[in-house]
């Protein structure tokens, strides 16, 4: 490969397209804004029914003599509280990463 050739696929790959995301670009983004925001209530809503159940299988299990049932309810409790977590932190996590890739050059 000639070095000059190697040279412009350099430069090719330096090249700043100019492009950062903005908001009002295009039709129906505050739709899109509310849709996703249902789907994330929708999340944290079943999330709570998820931890309940959990929260009653595990004190069954335990009154019960039954370890798997004590063990499944706490398995359930601990991804409930993860996916709170997760659901909850969603915005700032994307907006960190967003905010970090911006200023890769």
């Amino acid at each position: 490969m000639p070095l000059s050739h190697l040279a412009d696929r350099l430069v090719h790959l330096a090249y700043d397209p100019g492009i950062s995301p903005k908001g009002g670009g295009l039709p129906g983004l505050s739709v899109l804004k509310t849709v996703v925001n249902s789907i994330n209530m929708f999340g944290l809503v079943a999330v709570v029914g998820s931890l309940a159940v959990s929260l009653g299988v595990w004190a069954w299990g335990h009154h019960s003599g039954g370890h798997q049932a004590e063990a499944n309810g706490k398995k359930g409790a601990v991804v409930s509280a993860g996916a709170a977590l997760g659901l909850g932190a969603a915005n700032g996590v994307v907006a960190f990463f967003s905010n970090l890739g911006s200023q890769v050059q």
